[in-house]
């Protein structure tokens, strides 16, 4: 098949992404009952769009494969369906260089937000292949079936996918190809072979009985008036000539039965579908990210939090991005406090303050998964704004402590700094949570201002939170590197956090209140020691 003929909906034009070959031997060996994982293999090993994204800079520290798994999953048939985790993590981290793609994407998505008719259309289609697929992987057990009888259904099936596609010529994003594609295949004398055979198989015959029922309801005798055969379908034949047909093989040396007339005639036609079923299963890859991404709005929207598609817009423009919210938090059943994002430019480096358990790490993860999702052409998890794509993407958010490091705190964050200039490209984004806090102030200011100053000359987007609270301000105060900017966490009347960023340095960390609420204050922590001597002493004498 010409890759020009595929039902791709991921590309303007169309892009052939699985190994035609080895999925077409895998589609047979299904076919024939081996049972196994032949979407998801064969998914799995699907060709990704020319990207300039490292996945390993930043697909662990945003739970990638975790918000993929609680957030995108499509439904089918009225049910929710679990994707193939793989196809759509590689698919996120692996986003499209050209932009002419990310624009096919977000058309597409539009138009399915816009339309519930076209969606509903659409969850057919997919519903359809999870048919075919689970006929196909064997996965409802149906080897013990009748194989002729299995093969008609798969056929029945692969039928089914086709039909449902029938329509969607119309659209006017990059759906139309499915229904290109399903006219293209319909015309095709394998297609137009396989449902004469679907036919055959449903009307062979119409028989006209003449039926007695006593007065008990049962049966009590029956007389066939009439036996009609259907000589219209291509595949009937008259008696006599079933009979030459047997003597003529017998002759030659073959016994066929009827049965095995038929098993070769449906191996015969699917043969000349096999190729079809290729494109269907790059199909049902694409459906998912389309399916899922609609699901991440549904749920968005059910908690009362709005997506959009955001506005692509060039880096020296200003950032704005409103009620951003976490999505982490959202799949985790925490209902995440949205906040409206504002800096100068895109191109900037944001020094973000606060107090801990103020919201800065859960804004490194919403700036992180919205770029990922703005970069794939997907809904970002925000009611509007701009966003400028980027040419990578580096986060650094957590740092575990390792039983065979054989550097200090400061020698890991010393790597940490080098691993991120390493695989850092000019006009990526920078999320560095805590950075150069594992040394002393004095050296850790220091290394910071360094690491600060070298990332000007590579024009990031970078967001990088910090403690340093006098060393922050000083740098807003002096004004020595350019290009700076600076957020602080917003605090209520009552001193707490409002999950809110405003301009400005933090002036406190709030640790007495941390302490506070976490129950380390001296009152506290006297208490837990009276409460341990006493345990430790137990109870006083004669009681």
């Amino acid at each position: 098949m010409d890759a020009a003929e595929l039902p791709d909906l991921l590309h303007p034009v169309p892009v052939r992404r699985l190994d035609v070959d080895e999925t077409r031997t895998a589609v047979t060996m299904a076919f024939a009952g081996a049972a196994g994982g032949l979407f998801h293999e064969a998914l799995e090993k699907a060709t990704l769009p020319s990207s300039t994204w490292q996945p390993e800079a930043f697909a662990n520290d945003l739970f990638l494969s975790r918000f993929v798994a609680g957030c995108l999953r499509p439904s089918a048939a009225g049910r929710e369906r679990t994707p193939c985790l793989a196809h759509l993590v590689q698919l996120l981290t692996h986003p499209p260089r050209d932009r002419a793609v990310v624009d096919h994407r977000r058309a597409i998505l539009a138009e399915l937000d816009a339309s519930p008719d076209r969606r509903a259309a659409l969850e057919g289609v997919y519903a359809a292949l999870w048919r075919l697929r689970t006929l196909l992987e064997d996965a409802g057990g149906t080897r013990d079936w009748d194989p002729v009888r299995r093969h008609l259904d798969i056929l029945g099936r692969l039928e089914e996918v086709i039909e449902a596609m029938v329509g969607f010529e119309t659209c006017r994003s990059g759906l139309a190809a499915l229904g290109c594609y399903a006219e293209r295949v319909r015309a095709s004398e394998p297609y137009r072979s396989m449902a004469e055979l679907l036919r055959y198989d449903e009307r062979l015959a119409t028989l006209r009985l003449d039926v007695s029922i006593g007065a008990d309801g049962r049966i009590r005798s029956f007389r066939i008036l009439s036996v009609e055969e259907n000589q219209a379908n291509a595949f009937a034949s008259p008696p006599w000539r079933r009979w030459l047909a047997k003597v003529e093989l017998f002759a030659r040396g073959y016994k066929f039965g009827d049965g095995e007339v038929m098993a070769r005639l449906v191996d015969a036609v699917f043969s000349g579908l096999e190729v079809e079923v290729v494109a269907l299963i790059q199909l049902f890859g694409d459906l998912e990210l389309y399916l899922g991404a609609l699901a991440f709005a549904d749920r968005a929207r059910a908690a009362g939090l709005a997506v959009c598609l955001p506005e692509l817009v060039e880096p020296d423009t200003p950032r704005r991005l409103e009620a951003l919210f976490n999505p982490l938090l959202l799949m985790s059943g925490i209902q995440p406090v949205p906040c409206d994002l504002v800096t100068s430019h895109h191109a900037a480096t944001v020094l973000v303050t606060g107090p801990n358990s103020g919201g800065k790490t859960r804004l490194l993860q919403s700036l992180g998964l919205a770029q990922v999702l703005a970069q794939a052409g997907l809904f970002v998890c925000a009611r509007g704004g701009g966003v400028a794509l980027t040419s990578g993407l580096v986060v650094s958010l957590i740092q575990e402590t390792k039983a065979d490091q054989a550097e200090g705190r400061l020698g890991v964050e010393l790597v940490r700094i080098r691993a991120l200039f390493e695989c850092l490209p000019p006009g990526a984004m920078v999320l560095l949570d805590e950075l150069c806090s594992g040394t002393n102030p004095s050296e850790g200011e220091e290394i910071f201002e360094l690491v600060v100053g070298m990332l000007q000359r590579l024009r990031p987007q970078a967001f990088i939170t910090t403690h340093f609270l006098a060393f922050a301000a000083r740098l807003e105060r002096e004004r020595s590197i350019p290009e700076l900017e600076f957020l602080q966490v917003e605090l209520g009347a009552d001193r707490r956090a409002t999950y809110q960023f405003v301009p400005g340095v933090a002036t406190t960390s709030l640790a007495g209140h941390a302490a506070q609420r976490l129950g380390v204050t001296g009152e506290q922590l006297s208490s837990l020691i009276e409460q341990t001597l006493q345990r430790w002493r137990g109870p006083p004498a004669g009681e």
